[in-house]
């Protein structure tokens, strides 16, 4: 029999593999196989391999009779149990064996709430934040570089979770953009005062003297000297991806203190870095860390440039360097310009003038109430600018429906639930205390067989058991792919946790978790609860990578 985590990669791969001859590319990832996920088709089966795919397999879309029992008998890493495999009009519909894997995934839950680490091979992160570089506070930052900060702090602690090591440049030097920051719940490191770093500046304008294009008298305020970024372009083999428009560059002493701080932190990164006799060679080649340039695209242009600066200056500029661009962010209707700060704090009076509506003046109030709205606030901005991919556009409604609880797709709708989960625990230990019901038995003594809602499939096969996959995948970098772009799946937790937060809230209005204090239903009980412990702690570790509290009441 398997062991180990369940896991829905693991599984259609032995399914496909399991159907031969060798699959041909007949879906995403070339599966055969795809996993459902609506209610709807859950209550027949769990896997499909769709009447269309099997006719490019078997001519007549008919299974042979060995395959069929082949499929239904398939165990493997991974692989949950298989009640049946059955031919229907719709394909090849297979169902697990669901009380055997509810008891196999809620007796060992803590393999379900954080992803598999990354492997050893894989290098350490460089995370560029260009629009921290220069010295600004929050009013001059815009919305869409408040999306690429908020798209650049949760991919740091996605990497982080795998395992991988992260440096976050630039450190924050204005004390209120580090405020503004602070609130936001972003992670981001700062410095209590500025650090020129004259010296590692000097000699940066050392090496640009051999490179300087044409006269430097007469250059305007800020520009250090001209340099042909062009020529230099033309000069590297493999370099590919950059904007041909890239020809003479005004070398800035914003771009010099930029540069800095990457070579800085490259330094930084090896100095920490136990090297073999071969990975120090490498160290001469730039291929010990990558680096990732976060930016709107509205400094894409501008970044490139940057990148190409630090090639020019420096032998030992790491090779690997990618940049991630995210889309702009439009504002519905045609409002004036709003900076960074303004809609932080627009979303925080609509969210106070929320929760008064809903619980009343006199109880929204105090500190508890601040750091709640707070809490809700850093939820509805992360939601609104991550849910959209970072490459694309995002459409930002000002309106204040956007961000109620009621609202399925906000990130208060998500901080809502999980606080129900909390206020759901806290109802079940006063009843322990005031002697209704049992301590929490052990958890080799809960009967999972009385787990028979439809709900309560659908958020540990959709929930629980993808959730590793859905970590693994937001911390997915192709640095080592062709081009300087990359792309990067920053939208998947929070996708992720408002469908999660849609199921359970669906289970939660229809079920009555706590049932009667009657001994007869407390194995029910018990399982539902430890099932609801395991939602709880899905949550939990998916907001920790965004850098948000979970609230225990709203």
């Amino acid at each position: 029999m398997a062991t180990g985590r369940f896991g829905v990669g693991e599984t259609l791969g032995a399914l496909n593999a399991a159907l031969r001859p060798p699959p041909p590319s007949a879906g995403p990832g070339g599966s055969v196989w795809f996993k459902e996920n609506s209610a709807r088709n859950l209550r027949s089966r769990d896997f499909l391999a769709p009447r269309g795919a099997l006719r490019a397999l078997f001519g007549d879309g008919q299974v042979p009779k060995d395959i069929l029992d082949g499929v239904a008998a398939l165990e493997g890493p991974g692989v949950p149990p298989i009640q049946k495999c059955t031919q229907t009009q719709a394909g090849l519909a297979l169902q697990l064996e669901r009380p055997t894997v509810f008891e196999r995934v809620l007796s060992a839950p803590q393999g379900y709430v954080t992803p598999p680490p990354a492997p050893a091979s894989e290098p350490g992160v460089i995370l560029d934040c260009v629009a921290l570089h220069a010295p600004k506070g929050p009013d001059a930052l815009s919305l869409s570089q408040l999306r690429a900060v908020l798209v650049a702090d949760h991919l740091a602690q996605a990497l982080r979770t795998r395992g991988v090591t992260v440096y976050q440049v630039p450190t924050v030097q204005d004390p209120g953009l580090r405020d503004f920051l602070q609130h936001l719940k972003v992670s981001w490191p700062s410095a209590s005062e500025t650090s020129s770093a004259p010296e590692s500046t000097g000699a940066l304008k050392e090496v640009l003297r051999d490179h300087t294009a044409g006269p430097t008298e007469d250059l305007p305020p800020g520009v250090v000297c001209k340099v042909s970024l062009k020529e230099f372009l033309e000069q590297q083999p493999g370099l590919e991806g950059f904007d041909p428009n890239l020809d003479i560059c005004l070398v800035t002493e914003d771009q010099l203190g930029a540069l800095t701080e990457l070579q800085e932190a490259a330094q930084h990164f090896l100095r920490n870095l136990p090297l073999s006799h071969s990975e120090a060679e490498s160290l001469a080649r730039g291929e010990a860390c990558s680096v990732v340039h976060v930016g709107s695209c509205e400094e894409a242009f501008q970044q490139q440039k940057v990148d190409l600066l630090w090639r020019l200056v420096d032998a030992n500029a790491p090779s690997r360097q990618k940049h991630l661009v995210c889309g702009p962010v439009k504002v519905v209707g045609s409002p004036p310009p709003l900076s960074a700060l303004q809609y932080y704090r627009l979303r925080q009076s609509q969210m106070r003038e929320a929760s008064v509506l809903k619980y009343g003046g006199d109880f929204v109030q105090g500190e508890t109430w601040n750091e709640i709205i707070g809490a809700l606030t850093s939820a509805a901005v992360k939601f609104e600018m991550l849910s959209t991919a970072h490459r694309s556009q995002m459409s930002l409604d000002l309106e204040d429906t956007s961000i109620s609880t009621k609202g399925t797709k906000s990130g208060a709708f998500v901080m809502y639930n999980c606080a129900r989960l909390a206020t759901l625990f806290d109802g079940y230990h006063r009843g322990v205390e005031q002697g209704l019901y049992p301590a929490f038995p052990d958890v080799s003594e809960l009967d999972f067989s009385l787990l028979r809602e439809e709900g309560e499939w659908l958020l540990l096969f959709n929930g629980i058991i993808p959730f590793p996959e859905v970590l693994s995948q937001s911390a997915q970098l192709p640095v080592s792919s062709p081009g300087i772009r990359i792309t990067a799946n920053t939208e998947a937790v929070c996708k992720f946790l408002v469908h999660l937060s849609m199921d359970f809230s669906s289970y939660y209005n229809r079920v009555h978790i706590l049932g009667e204090p009657q001994p007869h239903l407390f194995g029910q009980m018990f399982a539902r609860l430890q099932l609801m412990r395991t939602v709880q702690e899905v949550f939990h570790s998916a907001l920790a990578t965004l850098h948000l509290p979970p609230l225990s009441q709203i």
